[in-house]
């Protein structure tokens, strides 16, 4: 079965938007992921970065990821929303799963319950689109994030804007733009079962 292509998905609503630039919320839970997504979208959408990561352990490392979040955003125009850190939300989801390998069901759980919350808060504040900055990672499925994402607008009545924001270069120049801002670049997830992971 030939993959899908999210990125051409993503193309076909950009080119359809004309001068318009509808509001998305942008989920992201980190400054070095959301550099490239934001550089690239803020060409086509009013974007408003939620920075959510109730997955990040430990609370000292999710504030380091906060302030580089916010350090992307004095280069790039775009508003912030923070949710309160939740561990307990991650901890949660993630009980029974601790023994699954990296990017198995539990990675399934957490994404789903960042793109949920992404879903709901998109909708209550009357956004366009809603999306996330995950795919830009060579370690994340696009398949299971778009599939998510899909999941919960049809539940939300919130469009959700597909993409694998891996493809044409996007995490290489997250990387470069990184390099560029100063950005702290994590070596893990941010769940502490991702750090310890061989």
């Amino acid at each position: 079965m030939q993959k899908l292509n999210y990125q051409l998905k993503t193309d076909a609503i950009t080119s359809a938007l004309g001068d318009e630039k509808p509001s998305l919320l942008l989920h992201s839970c980190c400054g070095p992921c959301s550099s490239y997504v934001l550089e690239y979208l803020s060409k086509f959408f009013d974007i408003t970065v939620l920075f959510y990561g109730p997955n990040i352990q430990p609370r000292e490392e999710y504030e380091l990821r906060k302030e580089h979040q916010l350090r992307v955003l004095e280069h790039i125009n775009a508003k912030i929303m923070e949710c309160e850190y939740d561990g307990e939300a991650f901890d949660s989801i993630a009980l029974g799963y601790e023994k699954e390998k990296e990017g198995g069901n539990r990675c399934t759980r957490c994404f789903a319950l960042r793109i949920e919350e992404t879903a709901k808060i998109a909708a209550k504040h009357g956004f366009e689109y809603f999306c996330t900055t995950l795919s830009v990672s060579p370690h994340k499925d696009a398949d299971r994030i778009n599939a998510l994402g899909e999941t919960f607008a049809s539940r939300y009545g919130i469009k959700w804007l597909p993409s694998d924001f891996k493809k044409r270069g996007g995490y290489q120049r997250s990387i470069a733009l990184s390099k560029e801002w100063g950005l702290y670049r994590q070596d893990y997830c941010g769940c502490l079962f991702s750090k310890n992971y061989d």
